[in-house]
């Protein structure tokens, strides 16, 4: 479903005010998708990728172990999306970066005391964590969701503001090369289990919240002032507050439950994917096996701001990163295979997500996304961006460039954090002081202040 849809599909689904009753959650035992199990037998061997290694259309078969199944498929021309034939991806040394001294001492003073809790019906949740990694050495029993959990509490800033005057990018293509731009303004502000210098650990104002989303469409002018809040709960049996601000209602309406499967302003990435760690969808209605960990390539950190103008700056037709971004790394990854309880999963759009987690940030770098038979769907490469954080430091955030390519129904989007200008968001102190505004951004109270 596309834009012009958009409005009229979250309409009717604030509609449909109904939350599904937790039940008793069924023995936690399934196996990877069938392409996933070839993937990882594979892979049990990896060898060596050195710096200064080039991979390209023709010798990409050599460096395969190295790529998550999703990117094979875009080399092996499996699908209608493909990468190009002048595809050269440079492999750079790898840059461990350092994670915030505040995140990693609060790590270290409260790490020890979470463990994972089950309630009376089978949802599982982090007990005891306060703020930092939840799990820093992650291990069985439940290693899976101890790798989920600490994706879900991965450090980002305290305030990350896309600015009015320099709005992110989100563009759609089709099979048949059609594009649509849609201009983007986004707060994101974690409001509880903070970390970062000069502001509260947990916002006495958020009440129970502790992570709120805000977005807003700017273009195309059809759409604009359409907003989505979403307010994240320290309790997790607490659904998500979904809310969207209708301009032509003039007024917000409180989403349902089934509205997590609904695409973010018209494109191929759902409610439930747009967090920039790569996953949205809370820890309790979900559960995670450990995979296996892997070394596999990625595209991120300091590499080039020139990303924000589609198509110019990415290799077409596929939407790739061109070669002047910057170098791969080769990075550790631990990978999940992420699914809604049985309890919880009738009428969900995804039947398991594939996540190959940076194993020193956890955030996704590559996700393989399957649907309710387990037949392949859609492919996300996450491509992190370290930035200068005021009082941090020069950190890995959750400032993206990404891409989902749709190869079920041909369709891609992607998105960039950077404008046409190569300006990005800032972050914390940093943003403008309207931006820090918690009434208008991170309440629901506050969308009816749009358009006045």
């Amino acid at each position: 479903m596309r834009r012009g849809n958009y409005i009229a599909l979250v309409f009717g689904m604030a509609l449909a005010w109904g939350i599904a009753a937790g039940s008793a959650r069924a023995e936690e035992k399934f196996d990877p998708p069938a392409p996933m199990q070839e993937w990882l037998k594979s892979t049990e061997s990896q060898g060596t990728l050195p710096p200064g290694t080039t991979i390209t259309s023709s010798n990409w078969q050599q460096y395969k172990q190295f790529m998550p199944y999703g990117m094979q498929t875009l080399f092996q021309g499996k699908y209608f999306w493909k990468v190009p034939t002048d595809v050269s991806m440079a492999i750079g040394p790898t840059k461990v970066l350092p994670l915030p001294k505040g995140y990693t001492e609060a790590s270290e003073k409260y790490g020890s005391q979470t463990s994972v809790g089950t309630t009376a019906n089978g949802h599982h949740f982090v007990q005891g964590y306060v703020a930092g990694e939840p799990f820093p050495n992650p291990q069985e029993p439940d290693k899976g969701y101890k790798i989920l959990a600490n994706v879900w509490f991965a450090y980002v800033p305290n305030l990350y503001a896309q600015q009015f005057d320099h709005p992110g990018v989100s563009c759609t293509q089709d099979r048949f090369g059609s594009i649509a731009c849609t201009t983007l303004v986004w707060i994101y502000r974690q409001v509880g289990y903070n970390t970062d210098p000069d502001v509260p650990m947990n916002l006495p104002q958020a009440g129970d919240a502790w992570f709120t989303e805000w977005f807003m469409v700017e273009t195309p002018e059809q759409s604009r002032y359409t907003t989505n809040l979403t307010i994240f709960h320290k309790d997790a049996e607490k659904w998500e507050d979904d809310y969207v601000f209708v301009p032509a209602l003039r007024r917000s309406l409180r989403l349902a439950v089934s509205a997590r499967c609904a695409p973010a302003a018209g494109s191929d990435f759902v409610l439930d994917d747009y967090k920039t760690v790569g996953f949205n969808g809370g820890l309790a209605l979900f559960r995670s096996k450990f995979l296996g960990h892997r070394k596999v390539i990625n595209l991120l950190d300091d590499y080039t701001m020139k990303t924000g103008s589609f198509p110019q700056d990415w290799d077409m037709s596929l939407g790739w990163p061109k070669p002047d971004w910057g170098k791969w790394q080769v990075r550790d990854v631990d990978i999940i295979d992420v699914r809604r309880i049985p309890s919880e999963s009738a009428g969900y759009c995804y039947g398991s997500r594939v996540m190959y987690v940076d194993s020193r940030f956890h955030y996704a770098n590559w996700i393989d996304v399957y649907d309710a038979n387990l037949a392949l769907w859609k492919l996300f490469w996450i491509g992190p961006r370290a930035s200068n954080v005021p009082g941090v430091g020069h950190v890995t955030t959750n400032s993206t460039s990404a891409a989902a390519w749709d190869v079920q129904n041909d369709h891609m989007t992607v998105v960039s954090t950077v404008d046409d200008k190569g300006v990005g968001p800032k972050f914390n102190s940093d943003a403008p002081p309207e931006y820090h505004d918690y009434s208008r951004y991170s309440s629901p109270s506050g969308l009816m202040q749009i358009m006045r």
